[in-house]
């Protein structure tokens, strides 16, 4: 297959077989298509699609973004994950309400400059809302080019990534740019898949290097896998009767930003460690069973303890620590929000 022959394909398979009804293709606005694209990343369509729509609702533009309250953006964006990506959105959005009129910038290099906004997703957002011409390589184009070239390699290794930044730069055609990039993205989510790929349907299969050695399933390479280590922490849901101790966890690291519960080591004793750090006395206490929560780097075995407390001469020395009655509008990390759904 000759190479403006691949695209070719794509787009005359897009215009049958692609998806077309995604919320943010309605508008095709700047603005909904990086909204879409942050999301997406980690993300699968499905679980990103009723986010998307109550983000939009709460903020339909770039300056109401800007203007909100980062506790309401990261509140909205709660059971997502990479919490990073909320905090930046909102950063990025200040940019451009601050230097870009509150418009997503038209120049490549200025959309790059904005905080959570690489390569890919610049060159995404200016293809499919403004028709410029960039090349992407996102998780799904490097599955379609990684099989289609035979490219040997994890992905994320940067020699392995470049040859891959080449082979999508050398495929993007001139024209139908918004086309083009839905469809090399739609072709690795529906089709190209990790698992069970729909070789036999797949517009470009007959000179795919991997179909043609049977070598799909071994591309691309894993990331090397480490064992993950294994921490333990204890979550206090400590109420007074009425409200609950809560936590501001730090703007950056895990649940960055979010509303949290009080932690101790698992060791340390609970009733000595609240009345030395916050005067509380406690009046009853239960260890509900663990469970354990995965991040990418690490599992965390959680003990969560509800814990009754007598306030009356209570300190709360460090600002981070509040008292809340409503829990209405938090930004709650989903275990925190799962362990507090029985404790409000």
């Amino acid at each position: 297959m000759a190479v403006a022959d691949f695209a070719t394909r794509l787009l005359e398979w897009h215009r049958d077989h692609g998806r077309h009804d995604l919320p943010w293709q309605r508008t095709r606005s700047p603005y909904h298509t990086w909204l879409s694209e942050i999301m997406l990343q980690q993300t699968q369509v499905a679980t990103v699609i009723p986010y998307f729509e109550r983000f939009i609702d709460r903020f339909p533009d770039i300056d109401t973004l800007a203007a909100a309250p980062v506790d309401d953006v990261m509140h909205h964006w709660a059971g997502l994950g990479y919490y990073s990506r909320a905090r930046n959105l909102h950063k990025a959005a200040q940019r451009m309400a601050a230097d870009f009129q509150g418009r997503f910038p038209e120049s490549y290099q200025d959309a790059l400059s904005l905080p959570g906004i690489g390569p890919s997703t610049a060159g995404a957002v200016l293809a499919q809302s403004m028709g410029q011409r960039h090349a992407i390589l996102d998780g799904n184009v490097k599955r379609v080019l990684s099989r289609y070239h035979l490219v040997e390699g994890w992905p994320g290794k940067r020699d392995v990534e470049k040859t891959l930044w080449h082979w999508a730069e050398v495929h993007t055609p001139d024209t139908d740019l918004a086309d083009y990039t839905q469809a090399i993205m739609d072709l690795g989510a529906t089709v190209c898949k990790r698992s069970s790929p729909g070789c036999a349907i797949c517009p470009v299969h007959d000179d795919c290097q991997a179909f043609c050695q049977g070598r799909v399933d071994e591309l691309p390479h894993r990331k090397p896998q480490k064992s993950l280590p294994v921490k333990q922490k204890r979550l206090l849901i400590i109420s007074d009767g009425e409200r609950l101790l809560l936590e501001k966890r730090p703007p950056t690291g895990i649940w960055g930003g979010l509303w949290s519960l009080p932690e101790l080591d698992i060791d340390d004793p609970v009733e000595a460690s609240l009345e030395q750090n916050w005067r509380l006395l406690v009046t009853g206490r239960e260890d509900e069973p663990v469970y354990r929560h995965s991040f990418s780097h690490f599992h965390l075995d959680i003990t969560p303890t509800r814990v009754s407390v007598d306030v009356a001469g209570s300190v709360m020395d460090d600002g981070a620590f509040s008292w809340h009655g409503d829990l209405t509008g938090l930004g709650l990390a989903a275990p925190v929000r799962k362990l507090l759904a029985g404790a409000a």
